[in-house]
């Protein structure tokens, strides 16, 4: 039996007792309270064995809760390192990026100046045969007009 209804089942037989006259003392059956003091000590086992399981589950639980808390923390902790680590990723790739935009600039203006050397150099060379081409040009004509002699 539960310890409660034995609790109850004593204070039924103490409510339930006969009075003392001129009193506010009760008379007792005492052999009722010590056959239901006998079963509660009886019980007592049966309920510490329930509140010992309920403490075990209740550790269990705890544990339990403690071991998914770890878990969730430890998965949390990975995922920040991961995110850090991708974070870093994208800074190395940034930074690669500008060095390789850097480069490409570099190397733009030197082509640029590379081919405007070589025009430069080409016109150069083109204005010395136009002169040459012009001067011969110039002969042409004046020889045309008789205001050079020709060689002999």
């Amino acid at each position: 039996m539960d310890i409660m209804n034995l609790i109850d089942k004593i204070e039924d037989v103490i409510a339930t007792a006969r009075r003392v006259p001129l009193s506010n003392s009760v008379m007792i059956n005492e052999q009722k309270i010590f056959e239901t003091i006998d079963e509660m000590r009886a019980s007592i086992p049966d309920e510490l064995k329930q509140a010992r399981w309920i403490v075990k589950e209740r550790q269990e639980m705890l544990a339990e809760a403690e071991k998914e808390a770890s878990a969730t923390i430890e998965e949390a902790r990975k995922n920040a390192e991961q995110i850090a680590s991708e974070q870093e990723i994208v800074k190395m790739a940034e930074s690669q990026a500008d060095k390789i935009l850097f480069d490409a600039k570099e190397k733009e203006r030197e082509i640029r100046l590379g081919a405007e050397d070589y025009a430069d150099e080409m016109l150069a060379n083109l204005e010395v045969n136009l002169g040459k081409l012009l001067a011969a040009v110039q002969r042409g004509r004046d020889r045309l007009q008789g205001k050079i002699q020709p060689k002999s």
